[in-house]
């Protein structure tokens, strides 16, 4: 009896090692080439609208394309801080020269989505402006999948990809 106990807890061990352990770690580096195209894709994506001064919706969708393409959903926000052009008006003492001096407002990922839909496609942003893009999966990868049933280490709302940049525009978008 102990034999075909001991040969029962041997085959579900061997088929662990051989099956789940491989697994787990082909579904990690899945998760790193995701992280790697959604990193590149994000930094890539600030550094054309920081260079251009603009956002056009054909970026946009390529870039949403491009994060899409790794087979998981992404919640993706941006934000644009718009220099204002009259900070005079606020305060009687302002000059626009001055460090530190300088007024923002910001503008929202629906607000730039509503203008890319209106406006031809293109958002336009001026030197001195600062965009960021944030990006993170909202869906659960089969790592994480795996983690949960044999861990319990992740949680249902945390997210293991995810990407940011962002920056100050240097040209006027025309």
């Amino acid at each position: 009896m102990s034999d075909t106990l001991i040969t029962i807890i041997a085959i579900a061990l061997a088929a662990i090692l051989m099956f789940i352990f491989p697994l787990m770690t082909m579904s990690d580096r899945t998760d790193d080439v995701a992280q790697l195209t959604v990193d590149t894709a994000t930094t890539e994506f600030v550094d054309d609208i920081r260079t251009t001064g603009k956002i056009t919706q054909d970026k946009y969708d390529q870039f949403l394309q491009t994060i899409g393409s790794t087979g998981n959903t992404y919640n993706v926000e941006m934000q644009a801080q718009i220099l204002d052009e009259n900070p005079g008006k606020k305060t009687t003492q302002t000059a626009r020269d001055k460090i530190g001096e300088n007024v923002y407002y910001s503008v929202y990922t629906s607000q730039i989505e509503d203008k890319l839909k209106s406006d031809n496609g293109v958002y336009k942003l001026k030197e001195g402006d600062i965009v960021s893009v944030d990006v993170k999966n909202t869906n659960q990868t089969l790592s994480q999948q795996l983690k949960n049933f044999f861990y319990k280490v992740v949680g249902n709302d945390t997210y293991t990809i995810a990407a940011s940049h962002g920056g100050i525009v240097t040209a006027t978008g025309k």
